[in-house]
């Protein structure tokens, strides 16, 4: 079982910026494929970004390409996601996910999920 506990969220104006944190509980997090997903209301669970475990790999949506950087420090447990440029369609609960094989952008590839955190990105 691996526990997944999100922060860094809240309220920023259009062009602002946010650093999402994810720290993951168990010994073995460096052997896991990390992911950054998000919910806008009404939406399905859509994925954003997504890193291998040894950090060399990264994976974006076309949406966020060029404006959102995952990272990874496994000696902390820790999975980032820096997001720049934001905009009001950015607005969603952002989820931290774990995959025990390698890197996949399909939600229902991922084993553990954390609670999530708000964005919200006002006009």
């Amino acid at each position: 079982q691996v526990q997944l506990e999100e922060s860094g969220g809240g309220l920023v104006q259009a062009g602002g910026s946010l650093r999402l944190s994810c720290a993951a509980s168990g010994r073995t997090f460096s052997t896991y494929a990390m992911g950054w997903f998000r919910q806008a209301p009404g939406k399905e669970r859509e994925f954003v970004a997504a890193i291998s475990s040894s950090g060399v790999s990264t994976y974006y949506a076309d949406s966020v390409k060029g404006r959102f950087t995952i990272s990874r420090n496994n000696a902390q447990n820790t999975v980032y996601l820096q997001m720049n440029s934001l905009k009001p369609e950015d607005t969603a609960v952002y989820y931290c996910a774990v995959r025990r094989v390698f890197e996949s952008t399909r939600v229902k590839d991922y084993d553990y999920w954390g609670q999530g955190t708000q964005v919200t990105v006002s006009s």
